[in-house]
């Protein structure tokens, strides 16, 4: 399994970027694909999921109301739409996909894509 993460760059505060993680071979209803974010010195953090069968989807707090996560089975793709950025939204985001169901622990997560770059400017 293979996730490419694209869409990253640089946005002015209040701005807004679609990223996206096309994911090679086969995502079955049970799995759940999600974004992490990390921020220079600090540890890897939940973003938001998507179970990929039903799409019930989940959010971290800081996120919640300005970021939209959606998927296209028939592309095999995961998206975020990250509206109202903020200068601490800056962080290296990644997809993950987790096999066994939801979780916020990115230890839990088995297949990383790379990470793509948001930088926010104030």
């Amino acid at each position: 399994v293979q996730l490419q993460a694209s869409g990253g760059g640089l946005v002015q505060a209040e701005g807004s970027l679609r990223l996206s993680c096309a994911a090679s071979g086969r995502t079955f209803s049970s799995h759940v694909m999600a974004w992490f974010r990390q921020a220079p010195g600090k540890e890897r953090e939940f973003v938001s999921a998507i179970r990929w069968g039903v799409g019930n989807t989940y959010y971290a707090d800081s996120v919640r109301g300005r970021f939209t996560i959606s998927r296209s089975t028939s592309e095999n793709t995961v998206y975020l739409q990250m509206n109202g950025l903020r200068p601490e939204d800056t962080a290296a985001y990644y997809c993950a996909r987790n096999n066994r169901g939801l979780s916020y622990a990115a230890k839990e997560y088995t297949y990383w894509g790379q990470g793509t770059e948001v930088t926010v400017s104030s």
